[in-house]
This record gives structure tokens, C-alpha cells and sequence, in this order.
């Protein structure tokens, strides 16, 4: 005689209890838990395959959460299981990502893979200390969302500091070329006088000096024909 659900319900949770301890709570909660298990198992088994895809797939649609298991996820357009429902599958439906979860009523945050598969993730994301990164990414990019919604307001701020910037520029410039123009007079300058005027000095000099011994000379030569004029006498 084949045994009722219950009977094979109340047996698996037996057998678990032997292996770990349990509150009554516990194995209440696990008897019924076990029970609704194997009633979809026999709903399956007795309704022909067509069929059994069909009510599966409209049971799943109408409680979506359901469509993600431990070991693999359905896909809710199809009723095909997947380790995990990426944006190329979901292109062969004209669907994203974000539209297939907002179609079938899932959180914006919900992983479409299976269970086993995001807690993995998750793990591996702990460990490599990803959710700090991404908070601060976030911070940043909410900061310069702010910074750029301000922008516009301090524009008209923005343009004088521009020009202030390019007229000391053109001062410096200035500057640069009224420094550069004494410069080329006082090499000039100085290259005239030092030739000119010693030239002048050297040459006049000495001839004047010259010539005034020569009347001295004279004058005692009138004194001798004076004194034998008067000899004479």
C-alpha cells in the first residue's frame, strides 16, 4: 500500500530530527513545509508535461518571487531554468534587465541568479571589501551631481576670474619689453664716449705745451743785442 504524503512528510522530518536537534515549532514548521513540497511534486507527476509547464509557469508568475530557487532561476517568460538570467537571454524577449523586473514585480536590487549563486557573490563582495567602495562611489557621484546642479549659478562668477588671470599677462609683457629698451640704450651710450673723448684730449694737449718754451727762447736773444748795443755805445 503506497503511503499518503503525510506519512512521507512525518518520515523525512523524523529523520532529520535524528540528525539535528529540534524545537516542536521546528518540526511542525518543517512537517508542513515538507508536505507542500511533495503535494506540487504529485501535481506534477499526474498532470501531462504540457500541461505541468503551463501551471507551473502561471503559479511562478503569479508569485515571482518563487521563480528563484537555491541551485537555479526561471525565467518567467518561458519557464527555461538558468544559473542565472542575463541580459542576453532576456534579449531574445526584448527585454533588460530592469524592464523584466519591473514586468514580473521584482525590487530593483533583486539578483536574477540563483541562490546559492548570489550568496556566493555576496561573500566574495564582504571580502574584498566591495560595499565600501561602492558607498564612497556613491558619495562621489551624488557630490558631483550637487557641485554640477550649482554650477550655473556661479557662472556670471566664474567669467571675471578669467580675465583677471590674462591682464596681468599682458602687464608682464609690457613690463618685459620696457626693461628690454633701457637695456640697448646704456650698451650704446657709454661705446661713444670712452671712443670720442679721450681721442681729443691726447692730441690737443701736448701742442700747446709745446709751443711755450719756443717764445721763451726768443726773449733772451733780444736781451744779448741789447746788451752789445749798449757795449757799442
Amino acid at each position: 500500500m503506497a503511503k499518503s504524503l503525510t506519512q512521507m512528510a512525518a518520515n523525512i522530518v523524523a529523520a532529520q530530527a535524528s540528525h539535528v536537534s529540534m524545537s516542536a515549532d521546528e518540526m511542525d514548521a518543517a512537517l508542513k513545509k515538507v508536505f507542500e513540497a511533495l503535494n506540487q511534486i504529485k501535481v506534477i507527476e499526474e498532470t501531462p508535461a504540457g500541461e505541468a509547464v503551463d501551471d507551473e509557469l502561471a503559479r511562478l508568475r503569479a508569485n515571482p518571487i518563487k521563480s528563484i530557487q537555491r541551485t537555479y532561476v526561471i525565467n518567467l517568460e518561458d519557464g527555461s531554468k538558468y544559473k542565472q538570467i542575463t541580459a542576453k537571454t532576456l534579449a531574445k524577449f526584448g527585454l533588460t534587465a530592469k524592464e523584466y523586473r519591473k514586468k514580473w514585480g521584482f525590487s530593483a536590487r533583486q539578483p536574477l541568479s540563483a541562490k546559492a549563486l548570489s550568496a556566493k557573490r555576496r561573500k566574495v563582495a564582504k571580502d574584498l571589501g566591495l560595499a565600501d567602495k561602492l558607498a564612497a562611489a556613491r558619495l562621489a557621484r551624488s557630490k558631483t551631481a550637487a557641485e554640477r546642479k550649482a554650477a550655473p549659478a556661479t557662472e556670471g562668477k566664474a567669467m571675471p576670474a578669467k580675465k583677471k588671470k590674462a591682464a596681468p599677462a599682458k602687464k608682464k609683457a609690457a613690463v618685459a619689453k620696457k626693461k628690454a629698451a633701457p637695456a640697448k640704450k646704456k650698451k650704446a651710450a657709454p661705446a661713444k664716449k670712452k671712443k670720442a673723448a679721450p681721442a681729443k684730449k691726447k692730441k690737443a694737449a701736448p701742442a700747446k705745451k709745446k709751443r711755450a718754451p719756443a717764445k721763451k727762447k726768443k726773449a733772451p736773444a733780444k736781451k744779448k743785442k741789447a746788451a752789445s748795443k749798449r757795449k757799442k755805445g
